[in-house]
Parts: C-alpha cells; sequence; structure tokens
C-alpha cells in the first residue's frame, strides 16, 4: 500500500527552507555530566531523542490561511465566518485509517484480554503486572482448550449460530484512560487531587458492522455488514463503523503502543496520537490553496480530462461513474499538495472539535479549537462533534473544505472514518 513508509519529499523542502532564516542555535546542556564550576551549563533528560518521521504520515507545516467558505454565502456565514487564523505543523496520516491498520488495535485488545484470561502475564519492575507477549504469540486460537481458557469472552450458547464458539465483541473492551489538561488548567484550588481530572472509560473496540444495514432503509446492504471489516480484499479500505469515541480510543492506544516500543530502547516518549482539530483538518485539506473550494483546487469536481477527482455521488445518483460503488482504497486518487489523500469523498472524517453553530466566532485565532469531554449525563447538543470532508453516498457540497457536518460522539456510520494527526517538538525538525 502507498501510505506505508510514505513520505513527502515536497514537505521536507519546505520545512528546510521556511526556517533557513531562524535556524536555533546549539546551545544547551546535551550530557547529565555538568562541570562543577559554580556555572549554569544545562541538564538535558535522561533519555535519548532523535526527530521521528513516522511512517505513513506527512507533515503539514506551520502556516496561515482562511478558514472557512471560500465564496459569498450570507446564510451560511453565520455558522462558518472567513477569517485568517495559523495552525502549527503538525503530522498526519496520509490515508484514512485503514481495515488492517483498524484491526492490529482489536487484535491487540482481545489478545490482551485473553492473556490475562490464560495466565500469560508477567511481573514487572514497578510491581505491576504485563502481558507476557512472548507467550501470547503461542496462543491456538482454534484449539479447544483455548476456548475453554477464555470461555469469558465466548457468546453464551443461546447466541451461538450452529453452536459455533466466536468471540464476544461487546466483551472486547479498551480501557481508556486520560488526563483532562483543559479542566486542570481552569481549576484554581491546590487541594484538589490530580485524581478528579483522570477520566477513566471503558470502550468497545469493534467497529459495528451493522451500520451498513441500519443506515439505508429499504435497501440490500448486508454484504457489506458481514465481509467489510473481516475480508481481505477490503484490508486497505478505510475503517468505517467507528463511532468517536473509538476513534479517540485507537488514538490512545497508537500513542501507548509507540511509547511503549521506545521506553524498551532507552528513548523518549513522543507526543500524543489524537484526532485534528476542525482547524487542523481544514487547513490540512487545502494543501496550502487557501482560497480554494476543494482540496485539488477547484472550482469542478473534475478534471480537464473528465475524469472525477474524489468518491461521492455525482449527479442524481451515479455512484459507480467514479470508480467506486461504496468506499475505495485509502490511497485511491490523486493526493492534495501536501501528500495527503481521500481529504474529499471516500468516507468522512471525525475530528476532535465539538460543533457548535457559533464557534468560529469566539475561537482564538491561533490553532482555534472547542473541545468538550461530554459526559453521559450531558444533553445531545454537547455530544455533537465536528465531521468533515464527506463520503461516498454525499453529493458534492460536503466534498467542499470548508463545509461543516457533525455526527454525536456515540454514532457509528458506514460513511465516516478517522485519521490521526501528532504533534512532535519543532526543534528537532529545525534543527541541522
Amino acid at each position: 500500500m502507498m501510505k506505508r513508509f510514505f513520505y513527502l519529499i515536497a514537505a521536507a523542502a519546505i520545512i528546510s527552507g521556511s526556517t533557513s532564516c531562524n535556524l536555533l542555535g546549539g546551545k544547551g546542556g546535551s550530557s547529565n555530566s555538568v562541570p562543577n564550576d559554580g556555572q549554569l551549563h544545562g541538564v538535558s533528560p535522561d533519555t535519548k531523542w532523535t526527530p521521528t518521521r513516522p511512517p505513513g504520515m506527512v507533515y503539514v507545516a506551520p502556516g496561515t490561511f482562511h478558514m472557512g467558505p471560500s465564496d459569498e454565502d450570507v446564510n451560511y456565514s453565520f455558522t462558518a465566518r472567513n477569517k485568517s487564523v495559523s495552525i502549527s505543523g503538525f503530522w498526519m496520516d496520509a490515508t484514512e485509517v485503514t481495515n488492517n491498520e483498524y484491526r492490529q488495535f482489536t487484535n491487540w485488545v482481545r489478545d490482551s484480554i485473553a492473556a490475562k484470561l490464560m495466565g500469560y502475564v508477567k511481573q514487572g519492575q514497578d510491581g505491576n503486572e504485563y502481558v507476557d507477549w512472548t507467550k501470547v504469540k503461542t496462543i491456538k486460537w482454534g484449539d479447544k482448550s483455548t476456548i475453554e481458557k477464555i470461555d469469558a469472552i465466548i457468546v453464551t450458547p443461546d447466541n451461538r449460530i450452529f453452536g459455533k464458539k466466536e468471540l464476544d465483541a461487546n466483551k472486547i473492551v479498551y480501557q481508556s484512560e486520560v488526563f483532562d489538561f483543559k479542566a486542570a488548567a481552569q481549576n484554581r484550588d491546590e487541594t484538589v487531587p490530580r485524581s478528579a481530572f483522570i477520566i477513566k472509560t471503558q470502550v468497545k473496540v469493534y467497529p459495528d458492522s451493522l451500520c451498513w444495514v441500519r443506515d439505508f432503509a429499504y435497501s440490500y446492504n448486508e454484504p457489506m455488514a458481514k465481509k467489510y471489516y473481516n475480508h481481505p480484499a477490503y484490508g486497505n479500505y478505510p475503517v468505517v463503523g467507528v463511532n468517536w469515541k473509538q476513534a479517540t480510543a485507537f488514538c490512545e492506544w497508537r500513542t501507548h503502543y509507540l511509547n511503549a516500543f521506545l521506553q524498551s530502547k532507552k528513548r523518549a516518549e513522543e507526543s500524543d496520537f489524537r484526532l485534528p482539530t476542525e482547524a487542523q483538518w481544514e487547513y490540512a485539506a487545502r494543501g496550502g490553496l487557501s482560497q480554494s473550494p476543494y482540496p485539488w483546487g477547484g472550482p469542478y469536481l473534475r478534471n480537464k480530462k473528465g475524469c472525477l477527482l474524489a468518491n461521492f455521488k455525482p449527479g442524481r445518483g451515479n455512484y459507480p461513474e467514479d470508480g467506486g460503488f461504496y468506499t475505495v482504497r485509502a490511497d485511491a486518487y490523486w493526493p492534495n499538495a501536501f501528500g495527503l489523500y481521500n481529504m474529499a469523498g471516500n468516507v468522512a472524517e471525525w475530528t476532535g472539535s465539538l460543533y457548535y453553530e457559533g464557534g468560529y466566532n469566539m475561537q482564538h485565532d491561533m490553532n482555534p479549537d472547542i473541545r468538550w469531554n461530554a459526559k453521559s449525563s450531558d444533553p445531545p447538543r454537547m455530544k455533537r462533534k465536528v465531521v468533515r470532508g464527506g463520503s461516498w453516498k454525499d453529493v458534492g457540497h460536503f466534498l467542499q473544505t470548508s463545509t461543516r457536518a457533525y455526527e454525536y460522539m456515540d454514532t457509528s456510520k458506514s460513511y465516516i472514518g478517522f485519521r490521526c494527526v501528532l504533534d512532535l517538538p519543532p526543534s528537532g525538525l529545525n534543527r541541522r
């Protein structure tokens, strides 16, 4: 697949070129061996760090752009006024997260739970128990003795078809634990414990395949419900049926998965993977074309040869005209100037931002964002998350980089996926 190990040479040139006038100097401690001479020398952390180029991600250099509709639209301007905002640099997945990539997450959660049930754990130096991944590799999933040991996560007899013992997807749950930085920053009471800002939730990880049937009344889509996530033919297609909570849990797991490896090599941990903010997503989708309606420019949905430039619902419903009936491969069509694929069409994408009609009027012009960690008791309007990009079942209007839409955070759809971003310290990229 083109996504893996894909790096944008042009972006690298932009990075080095845009910082040539303000390169960082060489001052700063590089060793913990400090001379005892009473002078300030500085002490660096114990761990080593070298600039990282994450596989499958491209660098989006910092810049300023006009966020919102490019053309005058009086009715729409009340919810999305065009305004100039600045965005810091970040890494972004070149494609939407695919079924194969998401399956790495679900398999990891499945294996972790099975390992604990089978006693495949070991004691860590900190006194905690950890999964023994060497033993996990020896698990024989079809073996009778294995099934007996993991019976707790097998469907009960009354839920089996022809008596087949299968995993119960409702019991494959990821334990999410995140720190609410915004709530902690707003707190002025020093007596409030740190635990007050730690959010712990259990998230079911498997995609909701029934969304293929649920989303379309009086329509035959059962084959997609049965095979889309599990069949190898769809391995490099974008994962769907994943709600906002599952997408953020994937980002959290991806962070821990990387940092666990870095720790084993005595290297510094990296920043967190996360969903992009609404502003980051639009900036990345534009590919440097600030006043253009589509990622490829515009104003048309076809190129000069008449070829459609994205996977959507052309005309009055000629779904296969663009080359795909439902979704297509995550690296289909041409990438934008940043090297990002399908920023318009294929599947719409979750962002980390709260959907609020008047949000553009109140957001800062530096990395604008509105976030809200909604509780189950919050009203529905506080559970709306911004969805961008349009999908295979949408008309051309939703493919515009400025078009805003939303979905509820606990809702899964057959036309919504996601991609991750990663914030890395700019010093490592700017230094020569």
